[in-house]
């Protein structure tokens, strides 16, 4: 049994909710980015597309943050910047299905994969699901460089002060841990808080 999931004239085709390993919603935390485009508007379309996917109920909106691009060998000042934002989500169904949903939307939104961390479109990342600890060669939760990201870490405090990353401790203390160059962002006037 599929699910559809539909965005302006196009179908995609995924598992119906609840066919995966987890038949009960499960909290869980994706972040976006963008830097290609018109970055706001393929965040708006983002989040409305993701309140489209079958068992995914969206539960709050970060406010949006611009950061510079992150690149395999590090920042990259000369590459367009990000607008990043993270969107907290109930999901009933498995992480590799919700990887399925989020790379789907990322390919309607004109994501191109060549190089490893290179400008897009769209980006979206599964940064918790759950309790669940995963490792496998598709998808590895929770995020393995999240605590790493001021860009995800900055808009997950605003969504949720006592967040905490799985064996990692509390968001707060590992914002205030490392270099943050991350500016808030007026791009989406809908965000901010809990919907």
């Amino acid at each position: 049994m599929t699910g559809a999931f539909h965005r302006e004239g196009s179908r995609i085709d995924l598992p119906a909710a609840g066919e995966g390993r987890f038949a009960t919603p499960q909290p869980a935390l994706l972040a976006l980015g963008s830097n290609l485009g018109d970055r706001a508007a393929t965040l708006t379309a983002a989040i409305s597309a993701l309140e489209l996917v079958p068992g995914l109920e969206l539960t709050g909106v970060s406010p949006v943050y611009e950061s510079a691009a992150m690149k395999v060998g590090g920042v990259d000042d000369d590459a367009p910047r990000y607008l990043n934002l993270v969107v907290g989500i109930r999901y009933t169904g498995d992480p590799h299905t919700l990887l399925d949903a989020v790379n789907a939307i990322e390919n309607e939104q004109g994501r191109v994969r060549v190089e490893r961390w290179g400008d897009r479109t769209l980006d979206i990342d599964i940064v918790v699901f759950g309790t669940i600890s995963l490792h496998d060669d598709r998808l590895t939760i929770p995020h393995p460089r999240a605590a790493e990201r001021d860009f995800v870490l900055a808009p997950w405090l605003d969504l949720d002060p006592a967040a905490v990353l799985p064996g990692q401790g509390p968001v707060s203390a590992l914002l205030a841990a490392i270099e943050t160059t991350v500016q808030r962002h007026a791009a989406l006037p809908s965000s901010g808080g809990s919907r």
